[in-house]
C-alpha cells in the first residue's frame, strides 16, 4: 500500500513539473548571444627576434602566459609561466610531464 501511494505521488509530481507554465505569453523568441568579448579568446602575436628567429607570444586576458621561441638555427622551445608570477620556465615541448590543474579561484 505504501509503495503504491509513493509511486502515484512520484508520477503526479512528474506531470506537474513537465507541464508548461500558464503565465508565459505566446510567441516568445530567444535572446541572441552578444558579441564575444576581447578577453574571451587567447591572442597570439608573432614577432621577429634580433637573432633572425621568431618569438610567438600567447596572451589570455591581456596577460602573457607562454612564449614559443623559434631560433634561426636549432630546435624550437617554449617559455611557460606556470605559476602566473611572471617567471618563465623553459620547456622543450608542451608535453614534458604531468602538471596538476591550476584554476584561478579568485582574483582581485
Amino acid at each position: 500500500m505504501r509503495y503504491s501511494v509513493l509511486l502515484l505521488t512520484l508520477l503526479l509530481s512528474g506531470l506537474a513539473v513537465a507541464a508548461e507554465p500558464a503565465d508565459r505569453p505566446p510567441g516568445l523568441t530567444p535572446v541572441p548571444d552578444g558579441p564575444p568579448g576581447p578577453g574571451d579568446a587567447p591572442s597570439v602575436t608573432i614577432k621577429p627576434s634580433s637573432q633572425g628567429g621568431r618569438v610567438i607570444e600567447y596572451r589570455s586576458h591581456g596577460k602573457l602566459y607562454m612564449l614559443k621561441v623559434i631560433p634561426k638555427v636549432g630546435k624550437p622551445y617554449y617559455l611557460v609561466d606556470t605559476k602566473g608570477d611572471g617567471m618563465f620556465a623553459r620547456q622543450d615541448s608542451l608535453d614534458s610531464g604531468m602538471r596538476p590543474p591550476m584554476w584561478v579561484i579568485k582574483e582581485w
